[in-house]
This record gives C-alpha cells, sequence and structure tokens, in this order.
C-alpha cells in the first residue's frame, strides 16, 4: 500500500497539516507510521478518510460523531444506519433552528414596522429607547401591533 506523508496529505486534502495532527491527536484520524526519517506517513485511503471528515462536518456532524463512524468502519462495522439516524437528526436540528430565525425575523420586521411609526421626543426618560421594548424578555405579536409596549399580564 502507498504511504503518503503529510505535507502531500494536506495539499491533497486543503486541509492544514496542523489540523490533521490535532485529527490524529483526537482519534478521527488513525495514526500515522513514521517513516525512516521521522516523517508522518499515512495509507493512502487517508485521503479519503480526511475528506469524509470535511464533507461529514460541512453537514453539521461533529468531530466525535464523526470518530464513532470511522471507528465503527474501522471494527468492519458498515455504519451506514448511523450516518442515516445523525443526518435525520441534523436535518431536524436546523429546521427547528430555522423555524426559530424565521420568527425571530418576524420580529424584527415588526419592530422596525412599529419603529416607522413612532416618534424618538415620545421616548420616556426612563426608558433607552423605545424602539426596543425592554420591560419583557419575550415580546409577543400583540406587543408589537401596539403604539406603546405594554407587559403580558398573567
Amino acid at each position: 500500500m502507498k504511504k503518503v506523508r503529510i505535507g502531500e496529505l494536506a495539499k491533497q486534502t486543503r486541509v492544514p497539516v496542523k489540523t490533521l495532527r490535532y485529527y490524529e491527536e483526537i482519534g478521527v484520524l488513525a495514526i500515522a507510521h513514521r517513516g525512516a526519517q521521522g516523517y508522518r506517513e499515512y495509507p493512502d485511503d487517508a485521503v479519503d478518510q480526511v475528506r469524509f471528515i470535511k464533507a461529514s462536518q460541512a453537514v453539521g456532524l461533529s468531530l466525535k460523531e464523526i470518530r464513532e463512524i470511522i471507528a465503527h468502519r474501522q471494527a468492519g462495522v458498515v455504519p451506514c444506519q448511523q450516518v442515516l439516524a445523525l443526518l435525520q437528526k441534523r436535518a431536524y436540528d436546523y429546521q427547528e433552528r430555522i423555524d426559530e430565525l424565521t420568527q425571530a425575523r418576524k420580529t424584527l420586521d415588526q419592530l422596525v414596522a412599529r419603529a416607522q411609526e413612532l416618534e424618538p421626543q415620545d421616548c420616556l426618560p426612563g426608558e433607552v429607547c423605545h424602539l426596543i421594548p425592554s420591560r419583557s424578555a419575550v415580546i409577543g405579536k400583540d406587543q408589537l401591533s401596539n403604539n406603546r409596549f405594554q407587559p403580558n399580564v398573567r
């Protein structure tokens, strides 16, 4: 099997040498054998492994999750079901975050619309700026539609 030195691995994968050393240190990348001159030498399949690591990170998998996937593969277990479960979980998490951001955007749009109707001189002395209601951590839609912010009374 052909060996690849760390510099060549870095070049082929566009991953810095320092990062490759870190991957090796945390067990995501197999420990390299040292050549006669002390250089790290990886098997040529390390190129695909590093590319898998980067692609997995790009879709939101953590290095811990990636390490577990690679460990399963090295133990002879095909990890595709595990990967599928992780991808489904990540897709769900992303959708939740998108929903949160969508709601935050709506709130910002409402604040902007409200702010365009308010006059700076209407800001009360005890307020920092009445464009952003500060009397409650949670701002409801009904509160934003009013000219003045009124805290929820429950």
